[in-house]
């Protein structure tokens, strides 16, 4: 048996069947979807598990887009778009395409 952590995480399997579904997102988007169809986590796991997925190849980033707008902390906003990468084997979840379907 290999040492060390597994690399199979099921909140990173949920984040691919969500991007496998809506083709490409950003991380803040992803995380509110999550939230709606799985069980809490938080932002920064979200995040964590994007930077591990291009690591590991299950994620590339597509594009970084700045948006102009009125936030908190100042102007302009910062928006890494994210879609599978050629590592990500998603299953095709029922769950994730009913909740993306009943959005549109």
């Amino acid at each position: 048996m290999p040492r060390g952590r597994p690399t199979k995480s099921e909140i990173r399997q949920n984040m691919v069947e969500i991007i496998a579904v809506k083709g490409e997102a950003y991380g803040y988007e992803l995380a509110k979807i999550y939230n709606n169809i799985f069980p809490q986590c938080t932002r920064e796991n979200i995040y964590y598990h994007l930077r591990k997925g291009v690591a590991l190849g299950e994620f590339v980033m597509k594009e970084i887009k700045q948006e102009r707008g009125q936030y908190s902390w100042g102007s302009v906003v910062e928006k890494k778009y994210y879609a599978l990468g050629p590592q990500a084997k998603p299953q095709g979840s029922e769950r994730v395409r009913k909740y993306l379907e009943g959005r549109k």
